[in-house]
């Protein structure tokens, strides 16, 4: 629930395993399932990766890939000017959209910027 963005169920699996060591990944498997038929998390579909998740109810926002460090975050905002229901040049009506940002993330981009 703390994570910064989405997570895979790999990810889930090492944070869970530092609170119970002997964790095994079809726990793992049947708790994201469960969760999921709660509504207390979503998957969240992100370009070439296997799914993530991530809780339920933060409502509409993109997500940012690190492509240095592979993290991914959420924004927590819309980037996107155009909203549903906007007619857009060429007679295409939004219905709604997805948008993955790529770049650095801050603490990258710092170390860049040192080196």
């Amino acid at each position: 629930m703390d994570a910064e963005g989405p997570l895979s169920v790999e990810q889930i699996y090492d944070r869970a395993r530092e609170d119970v060591p002997n964790l095994g990944v079809a726990t793992v498997y049947r708790t994201i399932k469960l969760l999921l038929a709660q509504e207390r998390i979503v998957v969240v579909d992100l370009p070439g990766e296997q799914p993530h998740y991530e809780p339920a109810g933060r409502g509409h926002h993109h997500h940012f890939r690190c492509l240095e460090c592979d993290q991914w975050f959420d924004l927590g905002m819309c980037v996107v000017r155009h909203l549903d229901g906007t007619t857009i040049d060429g007679g295409f009506m939004i219905d709604g959209h997805y948008l993955t940002l790529y770049g650095r993330c801050p603490s990258c981009a710092a170390s860049s910027a040192n080196t």
